[in-house]
């Protein structure tokens, strides 16, 4: 199955300290693991801004998903669109695009943010 990462599971999975369920998931080699670059973007945007949960370097956090096989998803013009679709349970731009392209592409999207929960996508929840 295809799997797109939220942000903060990007982060876990660069610094090796994916909760052990994510792990099992990412090693299983019938699932396919997706990042977006909105996921980048914010944590260009929120590196810059000093944020301590997002001190990464943006092009080294890249570059080693892409060496371990993690496939980019980009962002089109249906996935923004799809945003619009979207009840407004929670406001964070990064979230309603990642959960809009998850649900555009019918992947499953994995996140432990509970606020998630009530999205008509696909979301796999890990704590």
């Amino acid at each position: 199955m295809k799997l797109l990462l939220d942000t903060h599971m990007l982060l876990w999975a660069a610094a090796g300290t994916l909760p052990k369920e994510a792990e099992t998931l990412l090693s299983d080699p019938t699932n396919i693991p997706y990042f977006s670059p909105a996921s980048i973007w914010e944590i260009v945007i929120k590196n810059r801004l000093g944020r301590d949960d997002f001190m990464v370097e943006p092009h080294l956090l890249w570059r080693g998903l892409k060496d371990s096989y993690y496939l980019e998803l980009p962002i089109i013009g249906l996935h923004t669109l799809a945003v619009n679709d979207l009840p407004m349970v929670h406001k964070d731009p990064f979230d309603r695009i990642l959960l809009a392209q998850a649900k555009s592409e019918g992947m499953l999207f994995l996140t432990s943010d509970s606020a998630l929960r009530e999205y008509p996508v696909g979301i796999i929840f890990i704590q």
